[in-house]
């Protein structure tokens, strides 16, 4: 048996693993058995590509699977869960900066025909743009590049449209040019490399605060774009069908997301959320609740819905509200936990952090099934959320309206959990704090989630 169909058989097995793994992931009960069939499924094509194409010995292959086993295991032990959005921003970068030196690294084989150049500079063009968008989303996202500050809400200038614009047409341009006269030493080839640093960088600036899921999400389904534009140029069947799922994977949770928003995408990547339209400030008077006061209301409630966002991530308290649902439950009451598709700051942010601390899937209710029984609440519980709760969605005046939004304002009673009165991530301040039927609960989440657990003794 040839080592050409060993590869082959291999990268069958390894696209297998790969479906089964991705239907899997649908799941939190079956998640991590299908993230393990996913890794097996890359293991595997990996080690068949390399051998296959005499690239490394197995000496080399070793090494490498240590080392990133080894990276692999600290990211995942180390990284808090509010730095995942930004570790996954770096993931995104990591594949679009490899599908572009595989892309770039094949001009230097044998010589090459129109359909590879156009593979080629399609790897890294995506590539590119992946590259420098996924950066400055991780800066956007930690509100840190380095040592340096920056800025995470959307920021844009005039004509920077018509420069957008105008960089796009300059890279189509480059890249006809470099796929009429294909070469590793082409300059046109460096032009459509600078370009799409350039425009990665420009394309993900005006973008910020509520819109960054669904920057993830597309930079996400990019690097698999990417990949799969590496495969045609190297002639590889299973970077081919990896860089197909993640690609079209990606796009159909991202279209997913923009539903969830009432948004097109391109409204997502050009209006530059919060930047055209300023929200009004909203006055009036909080009402804050101690933790005593807390316990009296939630003893007595029948029918109880956490709303979970970043700050439940930020203080890490999804334990703790594992441990109030179960006490509630015990008591009588009814427990849910509502998600909103866009909650946190990267896709399926709340569902990780409530996975992680073994809430029931069950409890897990979505949006449009959470909302026509709002009314039925007794006490619907914020945790952190802000931009998902906001009323003002519902107001033509506000830079969010049209948003669809969790009602917890119609909700009987609603305890807010925040440090401050400190609009969220969008920019927008929130009326919800000031409504009649609102309590604050200030402090950190964690804590006063711990206070109340107390209180019930």
């Amino acid at each position: 048996m040839s080592i050409e169909l060993i590869a082959n058989l291999s990268y069958i097995l390894a696209a297998v693993l790969f479906i089964f793994g991705l239907k899997m992931l649908g799941h939190p009960n079956t998640a991590r058995q299908g993230n393990a069939l996913s890794a097996l499924g890359m293991f595997i094509a990996v080690v068949a590509g390399l051998t296959a194409e005499s690239i490394v010995s197995f000496e080399y292959i070793a090494l490498g699977v240590v080392l990133g086993a080894v990276f692999g295991a600290l990211a995942s032990r180390l990284v808090a869960m509010t730095s995942m959005p930004e570790m996954v921003a770096l993931f995104n970068g990591s594949g679009g900066t490899a599908s572009l030196f595989v892309g770039w690294g094949t001009l230097y084989g044998s010589e090459i025909n129109t359909f590879t150049a156009f593979t080629v500079v399609l790897a890294i063009l995506i590539g590119g743009i992946t590259c420098t968008g996924s950066i400055i989303a991780y800066a956007k996202l930690s509100e840190s590049l380095g040592p340096l500050p920056f800025p995470s809400g959307a920021k844009q200038f005039p004509g920077q449209r018509i420069v957008n614009s105008l960089l796009l047409l300059a890279m189509v341009f480059s890249c006809i040019q470099f796929c009429i006269e294909p070469s590793s030493e082409s300059y046109w080839l460096f032009a459509v490399l600078g370009l799409a640093l350039v425009l990665g960088i420009m394309a993900v600036i005006p973008i910020g605060g509520a819109d960054m899921p669904v920057v993830i999400s597309l930079l996400n389904s990019y690097s698999g774009i990417a990949a799969c534009a590496a495969g045609f140029a190297i002639n590889n069947n299973i970077l081919i069908v990896a860089g197909s799922l993640v690609g079209a994977a990606g796009i159909i949770l991202t279209n997913i997301m923009c539903k969830a928003m009432n948004r097109s995408l391109l409204n997502v990547l050009f209006s530059g959320f919060g930047a055209a339209k300023q929200g009004k400030t909203i006055e009036g008077d909080v009402k804050p609740i101690s933790v005593e006061d807390a316990y009296y209301i939630l003893e007595a409630a029948t029918n109880v819905c956490f709303v979970p966002g970043y700050g439940m991530a930020a203080a890490q308290a999804q334990h703790v509200v594992k441990e109030l649902g179960q006490i509630l439950e015990a008591n009588g009451a009814e427990v849910s936990y509502a998600i909103h598709p866009v909650a946190g700051r990267m896709p399926g942010h709340m569902n990780v952090l409530l996975a992680e601390a073994d809430v029931p899937y069950e409890q897990l209710v979505e949006m449009e099934e959470i909302n026509p029984r709002i009314e039925n609440v007794d006490v619907a519980i914020v945790i952190g959320a802000n931009d998902v709760v906001n009323p003002s969605a519902r107001e033509e005046d506000s830079p969010m309206y049209g948003m669809p939004i969790i009602n917890v304002d119609q909700a009987r009673t609603v305890f807010v959990l925040k440090r401050s009165m400190a609009s969220g991530f969008a920019g927008v301040d929130n009326p919800l704090f000031f409504g009649e039927n609102t309590r604050m609960l200030f402090g950190d989440a964690k804590e006063s989630i711990s206070g109340v657990i107390g209180e019930f003794g």
